[in-house]
């Protein structure tokens, strides 16, 4: 099975207070109203491919609770409570513990000083890569590659280049050899061994991409990015990000998927 072939995904309605959450842009608010229609339009969009979602209750608590795939990591095998970088972050952890052991038998955890963000995990078919960022340290990053060899993943970790938030942030996978990647990350030999396609200049946010099944989803608001793999081959499917885009984040922190 590929690494893209999922049938489960996890997500969190997001709280009004959503509109407070972490953004380095602070002159620009997102609404809620459209933050709300376009999370509804992503649920409808995995359960149109056939994944069965589980929808949490919004956590006014916390703002950016709405991007579950920070706090933890999910796979067939079992599941990884993550220690999210962002101090306003951490307790998302212990409110996702519930769902992850409604599915999953085997639930790791990291401790102490270990950091890491789920945004900085990349899946791909042989390796999974840890990307050490402002929300992932290395010890975080080191002990992460040790959990996943517990359900049996390899993994390795990497250097994010200081000006991205997330390592997926900048690089996505559009199937098992391709990856989508900003001019920045393609310029890094993080990717060696795969064929690399690079966001048109403007549009780098789109490299926060998200492949389920045969299908890429891409937002809306980068044309040139869903010419360019349409072009490549890909069916793409656009979906409205511009608000939940003003929260410095995409398609894939939307949802744990497995």
């Amino acid at each position: 099975m590929r690494v893209f072939d999922f049938t489960n995904a996890i997500v969190r309605e997001p709280g009004q207070n959503v509109i407070d959450g972490l953004r380095e842009d602070r002159s620009v608010a997102p609404d809620f109203a459209g933050v709300r229609r376009e999370h509804a339009t992503y649920v409808a969009v995995l359960r149109e491919a056939g994944l069965t979602v589980d929808v949490l209750p919004p956590l006014e608590a916390f703002p950016d609770s709405i991007f579950v795939e920070d706090p933890a990591l999910v796979f067939r095998e079992g599941a990884i409570l993550l220690r999210p970088g962002a101090p306003t972050r951490l307790g998302e952890r212990e409110e996702m513990r519930g769902a992850l052991t409604r599915h999953f038998e085997q639930v790791l955890e990291l401790d102490g000083d270990e950091y890491a963000d789920g945004g900085d995990v990349m899946v791909t078919p042989d390796v999974i890569f840890i990307g050490m960022s402002a929300r992932t340290n290395r010890v975080g990053a080191e002990a992460l590659v040790k959990k996943l060899a517990r359900l049996g993943r390899k993994a390795k970790t990497a250097e994010t280049p200081k000006s991205i938030l997330h390592f997926k942030t900048a690089a996505s996978l559009l199937d098992e050899e391709t990856v989508l990647a900003t001019k920045t990350m393609a310029g890094s030999s993080i990717f060696d061994g795969f064929r690399t396609v690079v966001t048109p200049a403007g549009e780098e946010a789109a490299a926060n991409a998200l492949r389920v099944k045969d299908t890429v989803l891409v937002g809306a608001r980068f044309p040139r990015t869903i010419d360019l793999l349409t072009e490549e081959g890909y069916a793409v499917k656009a979906l409205p990000v511009t608000e939940i885009g003003k929260l410095d984040a995409g398609l894939s922190c939307m949802s744990l998927r497995w």
